[in-house]
């Protein structure tokens, strides 16, 4: 299992959560330190690029910061 560590702002959490739920099986997404903000994303290897991807399309909306 491969895994990459996000901050969001607050506020946008609850909608970055369901756009990921919305990718069946891509990933899924845990709570790592609720007062930092950061969240802690799981997927297969196999998907990494996918994941990625996802992830880049949405930094800019979202404020995404890889923490890791």
């Amino acid at each position: 299992m491969a895994t990459m560590l996000i901050h969001l702002p607050p506020e946008l959490i609850v909608v970055f959560k369901s756009i990921v739920e919305a990718y069946d099986n891509l990933a899924t997404l845990r709570t790592e330190d609720p007062g930092r903000h950061l969240l802690k994303l799981a997927y297969a290897p196999e998907t990494a690029a996918d994941v990625e991807a996802l992830i880049a399309s949405l930094a800019a909306e979202f404020a995404i910061e890889r923490v890791a």
